[in-house]
């Protein structure tokens, strides 16, 4: 028996549909080629899936470039003219704003104002007033947060220098007490008892003061 026919309409299911596909794709490639090869054509084909990938066959004597340039030839129209035409207005447009930007420019600068009415030059005016005023309150934010990151940087560098000093503080603490000198003192043998101290450097006025009589300040 032979194969039944298949009724020709979409596929519903998209599984079924994408390998039906990719098949027959195959076999338009393969049919393509031996075209090519048999009958010494130039062929093209460009096919888009439903996914939108995008495959193509050109015979080997050609590209695809040139087979539209042919096809333009055969059928007496361009397929690029109206593209073309599209970009030359694309072009104009953006050429009128630039020349428009750079206008404005020089009227920002104070140039180019001779041919401006009295409204237009209001109008400039009021433009560069609330630019300056932008640029101002951009400015002081900018300073504003400068001067706060240097008030954090000052607030932990005195906050090091204040545990320095404490640990500082705590390895050099002055240490005093008595000197129990039973063997004789510095007034011809009778007992005296000295008091024995230990000044750190910053207390400078310290060295070398007595207290007269049998107490004497000496540095631990």
């Amino acid at each position: 028996m032979g194969r039944g026919k298949i009724e020709i309409k979409r596929i519903e299911n998209a599984t079924n549909r994408q390998v039906t596909y990719s098949k027959r794709r195959t076999g338009i490639m393969k049919k393509a080629k031996e075209l090519t090869v048999l009958c010494d054509a130039q062929v093209a084909i460009i096919m888009f899936s439903s996914t939108g990938k995008y495959h193509e066959f050109c015979s080997p004597s050609t590209d695809i470039k040139g087979i539209f340039d042919r096809y333009q030839q055969a059928i007496g129209t361009s397929l690029w003219v109206e593209q073309y035409e599209n970009m030359q207005r694309t072009l104009s447009h953006l050429k009128d704003i630039n020349r428009n930007l750079r206008t404005e420019i020089r009227q920002r600068m104070g140039e180019d104002l001779d041919g401006l009415e009295f409204d237009e030059l209001r109008g400039l005016e009021q433009n560069v007033d609330a630019a300056i005023k932008e640029v101002r309150h951009r400015k002081y934010h900018v300073i504003t947060t400068q001067t706060e990151t240097y008030k954090k940087k000052v607030k932990h560098s005195y906050e090091a220098y204040k545990n320095l000093q404490q640990e500082l503080g705590l390895r050099e603490e002055p240490a005093f007490g008595f000197v129990d000198n039973t063997a004789g003192g510095w007034d011809g043998g009778a007992a005296a008892d000295m008091y024995a101290f230990r000044v750190v450097p910053s207390q400078p006025n310290l060295h070398g003061m007595a207290y007269g009589g049998s107490h004497d300040l000496r540095l631990g």
